[in-house]
């Protein structure tokens, strides 16, 4: 994947030298954070609860916002401002304007969020209630190392797939979701989660024209974006963490179904294709 001409918008939020906050004996946030990590990440709640017992209340931070300078942080830049290039037209066609997110927050362990505290553990996440996507960079590590998913397109991916929470916040689909479950092969957390894959593999499709070539995706990327949606299927994590596949637990749906909608995303490029709430096979 070539990325390093790509534009910058600066919606950078970056957090990552103000240490980490977190909050006391739980509280709220760790319920609306462990609801988040289950809902959003396929995280068992209880390991976000135990992640926050014995921490302090949530302050409120606001790190430096723009560009920043370290490699890694404009790939984070250049990324979200593709998704906004790809974004904004396809709205616009629909008569309504495309509001980006607040920002990408950078953040180093934990940090404070509308929805609460934010985990590390709990992996990147979208909170609706600030509207921004929280990235400890440290997960690309576990990226590779855990779900064996390596590149720049792999982690272009799980980007695009956050911002795809954002895009379903805009259109009320988050609020579908929440209507029809969180658990199950048919919830609404399963639906939603393989509509935001589907809804990267339409950024996917239009990067290349929407940054006037400055980006290059090729087959070789699409596959190692296929190889990410692969290793956190619901079925392969549960087999890699417990041995056995329980399909009444799925939260993010199986690897199967989350390369088929990412592809169905990448293929025909259109955000139309992605409607998993009327699809009567995921």
């Amino acid at each position: 994947m070539e990325w390093q001409g790509g534009r910058r918008s600066g919606n950078i939020e970056d957090r990552r030298g103000l240490g980490p906050v977190g909050i006391a004996g739980g509280g709220i946030g760790a319920v609306v954070l462990a609801a988040i990590g289950y809902f959003v990440f396929g995280i068992d709640p209880r390991t976000t609860m135990e992640a926050t017992q014995g921490l302090q209340q949530p302050a409120q931070q606001e790190g430096a916002r723009g560009e920043v300078s370290d490699k890694e942080g404009q790939f984070v830049d250049v990324i979200e401002t593709s998704n906004r290039e790809v974004w904004s037209p396809i709205f616009r066609n629909e008569g309504v304007d495309y509001r980006p997110p607040e920002a990408i927050v950078l953040y180093k362990q934990a940090t404070g969020t509308g929805c609460g505290t934010g985990q590390s553990a709990m992996g990147p996440f979208y909170c609706p209630a600030d509207q921004k996507v929280y990235l400890d960079l440290s997960f690309w590590q576990e990226l590779e190392s855990r779900f064996g998913a390596k590149g720049d397109f792999a982690r272009a991916y799980v980007i695009s797939h956050e911002i795809g929470h954002h895009v379903q916040h805009l259109l009320g689909a988050d609020q579908q979701a929440r209507r029809l479950g969180a658990r199950g092969e048919e919830s609404g957390s399963v639906r939603l989660e393989l509509q935001a894959d589907c809804y990267a593999g339409v950024w996917a499709a239009h990067a290349g024209d929407a940054s006037g070539g400055r980006i290059v995706i090729n087959r070789a990327d699409i596959q190692d974006g296929l190889g990410a949606a692969a290793a956190v299927g619901d079925d392969t994590i549960q087999k890699r963490s417990q041995g056995q596949v329980v399909p009444d637990s799925f939260t993010h749906g199986t690897s199967a179904q989350r390369m088929r909608w990412f592809t169905r995303g990448y293929d025909q490029g259109d955000p139309n294709a992605c409607d998993t709430f009327s699809a009567s096979r995921l």
